[in-house]
């Protein structure tokens, strides 16, 4: 490559190796993040006010998004491991695109709750088979950097997203909503002729397994992996009391106990996004030949500590105060969520068989999810009582407990899993 190409589009030298496929489907994900960053800010808004959907049905609605999660992912991971990761990631995203589709034309509760149902089984469709897809394309020498750059250019559209809605959503205009939503699911057909039409993602089938373990069902093998288990018990636990509250709890207690106006907390997720696009590199770079386990650790102590300025921000008299103090949380915040993405996937990623990877993806996706569903479960009843300090109290002393708990974990990982592995030279393709 002469120099002045490679001057052109300078590629950061912490992630300069990965391959051009893998580059390809990041950006196809980084546009339909973009889609979804559009839309699922305003999903309970569009459904009750713009639809005029009585607001305990619209609220069942959006909670359905997560709870088709449930079977969403561990069919996604599935279809991976039988299809292969290509076939099956096509499968989510054609059925999310219907029920962005669908979405746009919602007239009763129940057109409502099917529309939901798609999006939700789609998008958690979606997730084990990209993982999978992009753990296979990367290689094992090549997963932390993939799943950090993933995880940065899909806040990147995510965040992008969600401030062209805020510019252009309009709750007097049923049709311009209507619009977001059609455009919502044409992010998601994007994504489709790429995988299609690339050479380099033709073959993306996982391999069968080779010995007797062939003859038990994939289900039985991948609940027999007690490594793994412990790994997504410790990711629920961490999800239920961290990634959960930050668009739960926290959210609740800025805005009735700190105060601050919807378009201030606008700005402190903003900021959120900013530094994990920010922080992602040069946490990966930190992170190159260390122990994951090391990683855990901090992705709960940033988050605890994330917990902690919240607090701190809610006791404060001082509006401006406030405010910036709100900010810093979810910076932290930010910190620990650049912690998780070169730690966590990756080494599930690694224990997997490689005719079980969707399933293993499938089952950490599932943490995920269930953390996702039981951990605003948890705040909204709290919060009804009136006990939203001490909630986020609780979340902190689950959050230390967790960070110890990865200590521990490092005890049963052998070192090659446990040892990050380190970014490698660029090479040509």
């Amino acid at each position: 490559m002469c120099a002045s190409a490679g001057s052109a589009v300078r590629v950061p030298r912490v992630v300069s190796g990965l391959p051009r496929a893998v580059w390809a489907v990041l950006a196809a994900d980084a546009v339909s993040a973009a889609g979804s960053g559009l839309t699922l800010p305003f999903l309970l808004v569009y459904l009750h006010d713009v639809r005029g959907i009585p607001l305990g049905w619209a609220g069942l609605g959006v909670s359905t998004v997560a709870f088709a999660g449930l079977a969403g992912n561990p069919l996604g991971g599935y279809l991976a491991d039988r299809a292969g990761a290509r076939n099956a990631l096509v499968s989510g995203l054609v059925v999310a695109a219907l029920g962005a589709f669908a979405l746009a034309g919602v007239g009763s509760a129940g057109t409502a709750f099917a529309a939901c149902a798609l999006v939700g089984t789609g998008a958690a469709m979606i997730w084990p088979a990209q993982d999978a897809l992009l753990a296979e394309l990367a290689g094992p020498a090549r997963r932390s950097q993939v799943f950090a750059v993933r995880y940065a250019t899909m806040n990147a559209g995510l965040g992008l997203g969600a401030a062209c809605a805020g510019l252009v959503a309009n709750l007097a205009s049923p049709s311009g909503f209507a619009r977001l939503y059609l455009l919502d699911g044409l992010t998601f057909l994007v994504f489709v002729p790429v995988l299609a039409l690339r050479r380099d993602l033709a073959r993306t089938r996982t391999a069968p397994a080779d010995g007797g373990d062939r003859a038990r069902p994939g289900i039985r093998r991948v609940l027999a992996d007690r490594t793994l288990l412990l790994v997504c018990g410790w990711m629920l636990l961490a999800v239920l009391a961290g990634a959960a509250q930050f668009h739960a709890a926290f959210p609740a207690y800025a805005t009735h106990t700190g105060g601050l106006s919807p378009g201030a907390l606008g700005l402190v997720y903003a900021a959120n996004s900013v530094a994990v696009v920010v922080v992602q590199l040069p946490v990966l770079k930190l992170m190159s030949g260390r122990r994951r386990t090391t990683g855990m650790a901090l992705v709960c102590l940033c988050w605890a500590a994330a917990w902690a300025l919240t607090l701190l921000a809610g006791a404060d008299p001082a509006a401006g105060t406030r405010f910036g103090l709100f900010a810093l949380a979810l910076v932290v915040f930010a910190v620990g969520e650049a912690f998780l993405s070169p730690t966590v996937a990756p080494l599930v990623n690694d224990l997997a068989p490689a005719d079980l990877r969707g399933r293993y993806n499938g089952l950490y996706a599932l943490s995920f999810t269930a953390g996702f569903i039981a951990g605003p479960a948890a705040g909204g009843f709290a919060f009804a009582d009136g006990a939203g300090a001490a909630f986020f109290a609780g979340c902190i002393a689950v959050l230390a407990a967790v960070a110890g708990a990865a200590g521990l974990l490092r005890s049963l990982l052998p070192g090659r899993l446990d040892i990050g592995e380190p970014v490698p030279e660029p090479v040509e393709e």
